[in-house]
């Protein structure tokens, strides 16, 4: 069996996780084994924001509606059930979107 020397295909590897782990504070940045982990820890937890970031701005969306639609004297449930059945079909977002920069059409929409 002839001898592999893998010298350079490895640090290549270290070096291409210690580069994405620059601005880590410690030996996060430094030593390739702690590196790595938080890098693992990293990828998990952007995996996972990505879809609480969906659900979030769902929820600010929807408090957003509900704090415009109160004053009217309705609630945000009675006012989505109400844009179902005219069939209005505008998602929560460009009705949060409308309550922050055009409230005056938004309150025609209400009426």
């Amino acid at each position: 069996m002839t001898r592999v020397k893998r010298g350079t295909v490895a640090r290549k590897r270290r070096n291409k996780i210690l580069e994405l782990n620059r601005g880590y504070r410690g030996s996060h940045s430094t030593l390739f084994r702690t590196a790595n982990q938080r890098m693992l820890k990293a990828l998990t937890t952007a995996y996972t924001d990505r879809r609480k970031k969906k659900r979030t701005y769902r929820r600010l969306w929807i408090r957003r509606i509900n704090a415009a639609v109160r004053p009217t004297g309705t609630t945000y449930s009675k006012f989505i059930h109400k844009m179902k059945t005219e069939q209005i079909l505008l998602n929560r977002k460009v009705l949060s979107q409308l309550v922050i920069l055009d409230p005056q059409s938004f309150s025609t929409l209400t009426k």
